[in-house]
């Protein structure tokens, strides 16, 4: 009995799978190619290209080149060289170049935005008209928003930490856009609210973040809208920061600090009296003498009674 290697199968399912991407990656690349992307911003002039070029030897007189937007609305529309139909608003404001019949539309505006295909047809009298080419191309508008504002509003603070709201806000931009954010670096989700008239209106974006601040921090806000962006930074402060409040002395230790005091006087003047004592003595007997013969100098002088007798002679 004869047994199969097991790695044959296994190379095969890789084999396969190879295949299946490259068949992918081709088919990926031919819609890109078939579906072409042009973007441009409002008030510009913008040049949409078409499929068919056509050669110096003939004319536009040869051809039928329709210029169509969603398929049902015609923009412009030429017959053996002849304009034959052009949409009221675009009124002054489209063209096509009689060679490789490039769509230039002036003065870009919001509702230009939207997929338009260009359909040349080549114009025999023998034979029926035949379709050269047929293609799309998606027309991306953008209208900038404003650089976006950051303001805080505080709604509770402590010595610890600060509680605010953040919000960052922007106007006047198309299309619908994206807010993102990070503080300190590290990314946070916003809140965040549109406003719009209609889908090919100007937006205007608002995100909110409620923060508990406990220290400085830097935040930043960025408006993200088909491929471009707005971004500005603030740096947040903690807005109060407290000092510990010095605490009075207590009656215990006012009442200790004076008997300290006290001791330590009279541990100064005692000695002193003490040894000024033992150095003089007979300085305070004379001291004391003096003292007592003022005392007895100033006691008052006894009254001496006088008897006077008469004698008669």
């Amino acid at each position: 009995m004869t047994c199969l290697p097991v790695a044959r199968p296994v190379l095969a399912l890789r084999r396969w799978l190879r295949f299946g991407l490259v068949v992918l990656l081709c088919l990926s690349l031919g819609y890109a190619l078939e579906n072409k992307v042009v973007k441009s911003k409002v008030g510009e002039k913008v040049g949409l290209p078409c499929c068919h070029k056509i050669p110096s030897s003939e004319s536009l007189h040869n051809y039928r080149v329709y210029w169509q937007k969603n398929t049902t609305e015609v923009v412009l529309a030429y017959a053996e060289g002849n304009l034959i139909s052009d949409h009221k608003r675009y009124k002054n404001r489209t063209e096509m170049d009689s060679r490789d019949l490039t769509l230039w539309i002036s003065s870009v505006e919001i509702m230009d935005n939207g997929s338009y295909q260009c359909v040349v047809q080549q114009v025999k009298h023998s034979q029926n008209s035949k379709v050269l080419c047929d293609e799309t191309v998606t027309f991306f508008v953008t209208a900038d928003f404003s650089t976006p504002n950051i303001t805080t509003e505080v709604s509770n603070s402590s010595c610890e930490s600060t509680e605010m709201v953040v919000t960052c806000s922007s106007h006047g931009g198309f299309p619908k856009p994206k807010i993102s954010g990070a503080l300190n670096n590290v990314s946070v989700m916003w809140n965040t609210s549109w406003a719009s008239e209609s889908s090919f209106s100007l937006y205007n974006i608002t995100g909110k973040l409620w923060l508990n601040v406990t220290k400085d921090i830097s935040i930043t806000c960025s408006i993200e809208y088909n491929g471009f962006a707005k971004t500005t930074s603030l740096l947040l402060r903690k807005t109060n920061d407290c000092v510990a409040p010095t605490q009075p002395l207590s009656y215990n230790v006012i009442t200790a600090s004076s008997i300290i005091i006290i001791i330590f006087l009279l541990a100064i003047t005692l000695p002193a009296r003490y040894l000024q004592r033992r150095a003089c003595p007979h300085c305070c007997k004379s001291q004391d003498s003096v003292e007592e013969g003022v005392k007895e100098y100033t006691k008052p002088p006894m009254s001496v009674k006088v008897t006077s007798k008469t004698s008669s002679l």
